[in-house]
């Protein structure tokens, strides 16, 4: 079969999503990706003048359309606490040939901005959710905040017309006890959950393999209670394996980057918020795109970094982890956004 118009990297996957970190701050301390140990006052971000101001943005996310992405995410840090973020997401959605918008987010600033989200072209939204216990989640967060914040600003979402997905990242000795609940629980509502295998991403976060709650062992634990079915997946690269409650109401998905790598699959790159393209959610270093932006690339030129980036792509981290774990320096995903 023909492969579609668009770039190719050396394992023949098609760039078509893209990630777009537009803060490296964040309202919480999530312990397996800003742990407040690290993550502290001391702790340098980026100045303001380091940050992709909303034009750099819009013009690189318009190179990466016009070269076969049809799949932008918004995401940080936390990304509402990006002043103004509806007018960015509104110029982006005018982008020819852009399929699909999202945002990924912790929930508790949704309720101030949810509407306009929405207006301004915003397909749906991910919001982040361990627990069910609020004592439980408070210490996850690192910031003692609740479950009613994240649960008030899902519904803020869901009145606006946004669509929910909720990723609850387990963690073996911390929450695995809430996976049956958590299940129990979203079944009944509109949104969609996934639970996340405890990933490696980072140096900070403490990852250990024996903290893996897997795939399967998820599956195991929810049936106990509430049969499930497979679910073919919606797209090429979907990286959630769906499941269906045997009696139709709803579906959760597993991403399951562990014990059942997706690399074969994987189609996205990501911009951090100060100009790196990354091409790997595992990678060491990015590839600088806000100095020549700021020097007068032309589109032309950034159309060639892209595609040369992307040509020579070979990443397969997930494949390759039990080959060298504990030994490859990656990026935070407090800076590419997960």
């Amino acid at each position: 079969m023909a492969m579609e118009k668009g770039i190719y990297d050396q394992l023949k996957r098609p760039l078509k999503d893209l990630r777009i970190s537009v803060t490296d701050q964040c309202n919480f301390r999530c312990t397996y990706c800003m742990p407040k140990e690290i993550f502290d006052k001391d702790y340098s971000f980026l100045d303001k003048k380091e940050l992709l101001s909303f034009d750099e943005i819009v013009t690189i996310a318009e190179r990466f359309v016009s070269l076969g992405v049809t799949k932008l995410r918004i995401t940080g840090g936390e990304p509402l606490m990006r002043k103004n973020l509806p007018e960015l997401i509104g110029r982006l959605n005018q982008l020819e040939g852009l399929e699909d918008l999202a945002l990924t987010t912790n929930g508790v600033l949704l309720p101030r901005v949810a509407e306009d989200l929405k207006k301004a072209g915003m397909d749906r939204v991910t919001v982040s959710l361990d627990s069910l216990d609020s004592e439980l989640f408070g210490r996850i967060n690192g910031r003692g905040t609740g479950v009613e914040p994240v649960l008030a600003g899902m519904q803020a979402a869901h009145e606006a017309g946004l669509k929910i997905k909720v990723n609850m990242m387990v963690r073996k000795g911390v929450n695995e006890q809430e996976i049956v609940p958590m299940a129990r629980y979203f079944k009944r509502t509109p949104y969609i959950l996934r639970f996340i295998e405890f990933m490696d991403v980072g140096t900070t976060n403490g990852w250990n393999l024996k903290e893996v709650v897997t795939k399967e062992e998820i599956l195991k634990t929810i049936q106990t209670e509430l049969p499930l079915r497979p679910v073919r997946e919606n797209y090429y690269g979907e990286v959630a394996s769906r499941f269906q409650f045997a009696d139709g109401e709803n579906e959760i998905g597993i991403i399951s980057s562990i014990s059942d790598a997706f690399c074969s699959a994987c189609t996205r790159a990501r911009l951090s918020a100060d100009g790196k393209i990354f091409t790997c959610l595992f990678a060491s270093k990015g590839v600088d795109f806000r100095t020549p932006l700021r020097e007068g690339a032309t589109k032309k030129d950034l159309d060639q970094m892209i595609t040369s980036l992307w040509e020579s792509r070979t990443d397969r981290y997930s494949d390759e982890r039990r080959i060298d774990a504990g030994k490859k320096e990656k990026i935070e995903m407090s800076y590419i956004g997960g």
